[in-house]
C-alpha cells in the first residue's frame, strides 16, 4: 500500500453503492490512489436507520474488501459532527481532502452538478469521497474491469434457478417495477400525502412501461415480459397474459444476477435496474428507459444509447 488513500463512502441500496464504488474505483486508477471503503459510516445517519433493508452489499462482489480503518470513519454521532468541522475547514485548504457531489435546487427540484476534481497537487494524501455519481460517463472508459468486479460470488448464488433458462430461452425483456416509492418505511405506510405520491409513481410507471412493450411488440419476435418488484402481488394487478413472468421468491443478489440472462430492458427508474441493463453483456440487446422519470439528480443517470420511450 503506498501512501496516498482514498476512501469511498458507501451508502443507500445496492445500485446506489455500485455507483458509488464505481466513481472511486476510476477515481483511484486515475490519481494512483490505493481505493478504501468505508463501509459504515454511510449506514450509521439517521435516515438510513430507517431503512432496514439497506445494507452494506459490496462484499457479495468480486471487489477487494479493503475496508478503511475504524481512525478513519465517521459512524458516531461524534466523528460526524467532527466531519461537519472538517469539511468546513478544508474549503480554505490548499490541498483538499474531500471530494463531494454538489447539488443545486432549480425550480425546486435538485440538480447533481458535475464532477471536476482539482488537479493532484492540490490533493491531500488522504481523500475521503461521498456522493451518488450517477453517470457512466465517470467509469465506462473502464467497462470490462467494472463487469468483473460486479460479477456475485458463486457462493451466494442459485445457479440451478429455473428462472434462468426461461430468460436464456426466450426473447426475453426484463421489467422492474418499484412499488411504494415513497411509503414503504413502516413510519411513512399511513402518511397520505406520501401514499398519494407513490400511487401517482406507480401510475407513472405502469404507463411508460406499456408504451415500452408496445416498442418491443414492434421490434422483436416474440418477446416475453418477466417482471422484477418489490411488491409483486400488488403488480400483477396491472398485467397480466402468457406473455408476463413474475420473478419471485428470490433475495436481491440473486434477483440481481437473473438480470444477466435476461436478453432486452425496460430499465425503469431505478438504479438497481440501471445496473442490471447495464452489466448484461447480451451483444444484441436493446435498452429502452423513460423520458421523463429518473430516480436521479444526475441529468445524465440514463445512457445516451438508451432509446426514451
Amino acid at each position: 500500500m503506498n501512501n496516498k488513500r482514498l476512501i469511498v463512502e458507501i451508502a443507500e441500496g445496492l445500485g446506489n453503492q455500485l455507483f458509488m464504488y464505481s466513481y472511486a474505483y476510476a477515481l483511484s486508477k486515475k490519481l494512483g490512489y490505493d481505493l478504501l471503503i468505508d463501509n459504515t459510516s454511510g449506514f450509521s445517519k439517521k435516515k438510513n436507520q430507517l431503512r432496514k433493508h439497506q445494507q452494506y452489499m459490496l462484499n457479495y462482489f468480486n471487489i477487494k474488501q479493503d475496508i478503511a480503518p475504524e481512525s478513519l470513519k465517521y459512524d458516531t454521532s461524534y466523528k460526524q459532527y467532527k466531519k461537519k468541522i472538517e469539511f468546513f475547514v478544508d474549503k480554505f485548504s490548499i490541498q483538499k481532502k474531500f471530494i463531494k457531489e454538489k447539488n443545486i435546487k432549480i425550480k425546486g427540484n435538485k440538480i447533481a452538478l458535475p464532477m471536476y476534481v482539482a488537479s493532484p497537487d492540490k490533493l491531500s494524501d488522504l481523500l475521503y469521497i461521498q456522493g451518488n455519481f450517477e453517470d457512466e460517463c465517470y467509469f465506462k472508459h473502464l467497462r470490462d474491469e467494472v463487469i468483473n468486479l460486479y460479477k456475485p460470488s458463486v457462493n451466494y448464488i442459485d445457479r440451478n434457478n429455473i428462472m434462468i433458462n426461461s430468460l436464456k430461452k426466450t426473447n426475453s425483456v426484463s421489467i422492474h417495477i418499484r412499488m411504494n416509492r415513497y411509503n414503504e418505511q413502516s413510519h411513512e405506510k399511513n402518511n397520505k400525502q406520501k401514499l398519494l405520491k407513490s400511487e401517482q409513481f406507480t401510475k407513472n410507471i405502469v404507463d411508460y412501461t406499456y408504451r415500452a412493450i408496445s416498442y418491443f411488440q414492434d421490434k422483436i419476435n416474440d418477446p416475453i415480459f418477466f417482471i422484477w418488484s418489490n411488491d409483486l402481488n400488488s403488480i400483477k394487478h396491472y398485467f397480466n397474459g402468457p406473455n408476463f413472468h413474475f420473478v419471485g421468491g428470490n433475495d436481491v443478489l440473486n434477483d440481481f444476477n437473473l438480470f444477466s440472462y435476461a436478453k432486452h430492458f425496460i430499465v425503469g427508474p431505478s438504479s438497481f435496474h440501471w445496473w442490471g441493463a447495464w452489466l448484461n453483456q447480451n451483444p444484441n440487446k436493446l435498452c429502452v428507459c423513460p423520458h421523463n422519470l429518473s430516480p436521479s439528480n444526475n441529468k445524465n443517470f440514463y445512457p445516451l444509447t438508451w432509446r426514451r420511450i
